[in-house]
């Protein structure tokens, strides 16, 4: 069942990113991006560039297209500029676009404005789908008020610490099995230099709500901080809250990469793969390009939960999912492409095609009992489904909160909020102000917002 938490169902346009950020720059696949319709058997899909999504757009029309006959035009766009888009679209109802990404974060608003078409039926339908080999973090987290399911999950991720194990054996650094973000502090501090031009950790820096927030909110919470209490007074100010984001901006600046404050999940990424830092706290998605087949790292990471201080668990939850736009007039041919795409069988296909490390996983039971996946992926496979498992949206922090979210908090203004916020922070991070002078003009913002929620 859902979360039965109070979330407000108001519309506010969705345009900053979350989580994830794309690696790779427009990039639209075989024939080009296309928002063109057809007959039909014929889909428009709406997505981000994400490096998961590009190997599906591949694959699809030798696989999909060729056994149902449906063929498929992928809009593939970056992050920002993608929320804008099916916003712009699933709002008016236009119908351009069957099919979109989009994630936990916006189905509540969606689904209570009526954008999204239900897929209950569908799943009754489809039995080989096998809906209860979804994770049910993320089942839950896709499901309404209404308790109606919304979208199905392409992939899902919590987020972890990644560190270099190599680099840890030379400088006899024992990374604890369950870290704690006083104990990473140090391990970043005598990592620093361990190789020439490598630095301790990498941690976002870049602005946006899905940017540096994401990382710092879960930092917040371990430290006993929240963005508002359960009667939506903002809490930015605190002790808590102060704590953790001077031990995040002093982390960083002391140990953290060159030029954080444009470095996001992309930057920190590349810097890992190249050996430019020791350690990553991030998504859990991350590791599939650490393990790929051709990652100069493959083999020399390490992975283990987020740190913590006063809660047991401090990762975060997210998923890149697909929902099917309430005017679509192709609504049999949707639920093809999202069953597939969602599937046992596709996670099969990549595995076979392009590397099991590869898969799209975190979503499916079935992935983590696959000895085909589990041998590629032995590294990092169990430390994420836990972190998937161990997610607590409802109740991520030491006290009360008045709705969902653990890296985000689950209104349709946390868009705008988040966004002012991360660039007060990403500002300190950079050295032009304290983090009192960001957290003071922040508090003013979210007091603003709490008002609104009261």
């Amino acid at each position: 069942m859902p979360l039965q938490l109070r979330r407000r169902g108001l519309y506010v346009r969705v345009g900053a990113g979350v989580a994830l950020t794309a690696l790779l720059a427009g990039c639209s696949g075989a024939g080009g991006a296309s928002s063109s319709g057809g007959g039909g058997d014929t889909l428009n899909v709406l997505m981000v560039n994400n490096p998961q999504m590009i190997e599906l757009q591949k694959l699809t029309a030798a696989n999909f297209t060729k056994d149902t006959g449906i063929k498929v035009n992928f809009t593939v766009l970056p992050e920002n500029d993608v929320r804008d888009k099916i916003t712009q679209d699933f709002s008016n109802q236009a119908g351009q676009y069957d099919v979109a990404t989009i994630s936990n974060y916006e189905v509540p608003f969606y689904a209570k404005n009526g954008w999204l078409h239900p897929l209950d039926d569908y799943v009754a339908k489809d039995k080989a789908f096998n809906q209860g080999d979804i994770l049910k973090p993320l089942q839950e987290s896709l499901t309404a008020e209404d308790g109606k399911l919304y979208a199905e999950p392409f992939y899902g991720e919590s987020s972890f610490l990644m560190y270099r194990k190599d680099v840890f054996a030379d400088k006899n650094l024992t990374m604890p099995a369950k870290p704690t973000w006083d104990q990473v502090a140090d391990l970043a501090a005598k990592a620093d230099g361990a190789k020439p031009g490598m630095k301790g950790i990498c941690l976002r820096g870049l602005p946006g709500w899905g940017e540096v927030i994401a990382p710092l909110t879960t930092v917040v919470n371990t430290m006993g901080g929240t963005w508002f209490d359960k009667n939506w007074n903002a809490k930015l100010d605190t002790p808590e809250f102060k704590k953790a984001t001077q031990f995040y901006v002093d982390l960083v600046r002391e140990h953290g990469e060159a030029g954080a404050p444009q470095s996001g999940f992309a930057e920190c990424l590349n810097g890992m793969t190249q050996s430019k830092t020791a350690m990553w706290y991030d998504a859990t998605s991350g590791a599939g390009s650490l393990e790929a087949s051709n990652s100069p790292v493959k083999g020399k990471i390490g992975y283990v939960p987020a740190p913590v201080d006063k809660t047991d668990s401090s990762g975060w939850l997210y998923t890149w999912a697909w929902g099917m736009q309430k005017a679509s007039a192709k609504t049999e041919s949707a639920w093809k492409f999202i069953s597939w795409a969602s599937s046992e069988k596709y996670e099969n296909l990549v595995g076979s095609k392009i590397g099991w490390a590869n898969v799209p996983a975190g979503k499916r039971a079935s992935t983590y009992a696959n000895a085909d996946y589990l041998k590629d992926a032995s590294a990092f496979a169990d430390v994420t489904k836990k972190a998937i498992s161990s997610a607590n949206p409802s109740n991520p922090g030491t006290q009360p909160r008045p709705t969902i979210g653990i890296q985000f908090v689950g209104i349709p203004e946390f868009t705008d909020l988040g966004t002012k916020v991360s660039q007060e922070i990403s500002s300190a991070i950079a050295g032009k102000q304290s983090v009192d002078d960001a957290l003071k003009t922040s508090q003013a913002l979210a007091e603003k917002v709490g008002k609104e929620q009261k």
